[in-house]
């Protein structure tokens, strides 16, 4: 085996886990046997929940995958589920956020969660994807190439999306357009465009901070992609939301629509996300979600230093 996986057994009771027990985590960095492989941070419950499905948290361009891993522990083991945060080395998969760029990161994550399954995880053949800025980017395009395995989509604060549309790929689904010197075997546009419907299907969260509206070196700028999608992170989310549900509507797909939320005060920073209140977000379960919003149009996320309503749509 490339990799080894220990998790404790399934615990009794209707919640998963043991009255009063305090949530537990170990985490520990999961080393890929071999030069092609991929590494992960993960944390382990000492219980498994009646719900074993295993998040899988995508870290941004400065692969912080630690604290992806750390920052979903606590919660996550509450409800006896792991985290599983890989590590895309600037080496192997310098434009992991593509997907499908050199190295295929897609692919790597897929390996990964094989092996994952075969050591003993539960839960990997269909996957909560979670992904934060670069991750964000990430999840949803492995999301586009990979819905089977994808239960449940959460983004965070991405800078830019690939959208539902014909659009050139990388920014929609069309043909991509003729770059000098650069040739592209594979039409990856088309490839999305027929598992689209598919994709639609997947419940989905896409979340930024309110604050988070500069333009800094990571943000892919110009003219093109700014009137496209938005000239901030939080226009380009809530563009990009509109249109995901635009596209389920005109396909017909019966899905609920994706949950936007804004939250309040919080800038381009994991841990401020966090502290808003994501966390809470990714991992409560859509039907939850769902029957809260009914009742509630905001939601008050978090007592901490950005408390206060998130903005959900």
């Amino acid at each position: 085996m490339k990799y080894e996986v220990t998790i404790g057994r399934a615990a009794s009771g209707a919640g998963g886990m043991a009255a009063g027990s305090p949530a537990r985590a170990r985490v520990e960095l999961v080393e890929a046997a071999g030069p092609t492989g991929l590494s992960a941070w993960v944390a382990l419950p000492e219980r498994r929940g009646p719900d074993p499905t295993p998040l899988i948290a995508v870290h941004g361009i400065k692969r912080g995958a630690r604290a992806q891993a750390a920052g979903f522990a606590a919660r996550a083991s509450a409800a006896g589920r792991p985290v599983v945060a890989p590590l895309f080395d600037t080496a192997r998969w310098p434009l992991y956020q593509q997907a499908v760029r050199r190295g295929r990161a897609d692919l790597a994550l897929a390996t990964l969660l094989d092996d994952l399954g075969l050591a003993g995880l539960p839960g990997t053949g269909r996957i909560d994807l979670f992904g934060y800025s670069a991750g964000a980017q990430f999840a949803h395009r492995f999301a586009m190439m990979h819905p089977q395995r994808v239960r449940r989509l959460s983004l965070a604060a991405a800078g830019w999306y690939t959208f539902p549309d014909d659009a050139p790929f990388p920014y929609g689904l069309g043909a991509r357009r003729t770059v000098a010197g650069r040739s592209d075997s594979v039409d990856w546009g088309a490839l999305m465009a027929a598992r689209l419907a598919e994709f639609l299907a997947i419940p989905k969260l896409v979340a930024v901070g309110g604050a988070d509206t500069l333009s800094d070196e990571t943000l892919r700028r110009g003219a093109e992609i700014d009137r496209h999608q938005g000239a901030n992170r939080v226009a380009r989310a809530r563009t990009y939301a509109a249109a995901l549900e635009d596209a389920a509507a005109a396909r017909g797909i019966a899905t609920p629509p994706p949950r936007l939320t804004i939250l309040p005060g919080v800038t381009h920073d994991f841990t401020e996300c966090l502290a808003g209140g994501l966390a809470t977000l990714v991992l409560t379960p859509p039907d939850a979600v769902r029957a809260r919003s009914s009742t509630n149009t905001a939601t008050t996320l978090t007592n901490g230093p950005f408390a206060g309503p998130a903005e959900t749509i």
